[in-house]
């Protein structure tokens, strides 16, 4: 895409848009900046960055790389949406030769279906089969 690049250099990342943007998101809201570094370390990253080396939309994907992934914390800040970079982040992933054939890809989102439908994602089939943990408050609770 004219004017952006995406990258999974790692070392590309911008720490304070991506912490700027997620410890305010109705998904990872007050998450510590300690939990966020530990989950990029972690995961497989995605950066998507004007030509001028700003960052300006995220994804990672938490994975083994051959059975299962999950994508997550997906953005493009808001003064560069309607440009197609969400479309082209995710297919970008989608199509990363490390996430070909994988028996499982999940994500959750709240407000995102047709985005994510344009690149086969579905309601998940059966899902009393799936189980979880959940902790929705953890970002609010006092540390010990």
């Amino acid at each position: 895409m004219q004017g952006y690049k995406i990258s999974s250099d790692k070392n590309d990342l911008d720490f304070d848009v991506i912490y700027s943007y997620l410890s305010t998101s109705y998904w990872a809201a007050g998450i510590p900046e300690s939990v966020l570094c530990k989950a990029l370390e972690h995961s497989f990253c995605f950066g998507v960055y004007q030509d001028s080396g700003e960052q300006v939309g995220f994804a990672r994907v938490v994975t083994d790389k051959a059975t299962f992934a999950y994508l997550a914390d997906v953005f493009i800040l808001e003064n560069h949406r309607g440009k197609g970079l969400s479309k082209w982040l995710v297919a970008t992933i989608i199509e990363d030769p490390d996430l070909q054939g994988l028996r499982r890809m999940m994500l959750a989102t709240r407000d995102a279906h047709g985005l994510y439908t344009q690149y086969g994602f579905s309601p998940v089939e059966n899902p009393e089969i799936l189980m979880q943990i959940w902790h929705p408050d953890v970002y609010t609770q006092p540390e010990c």
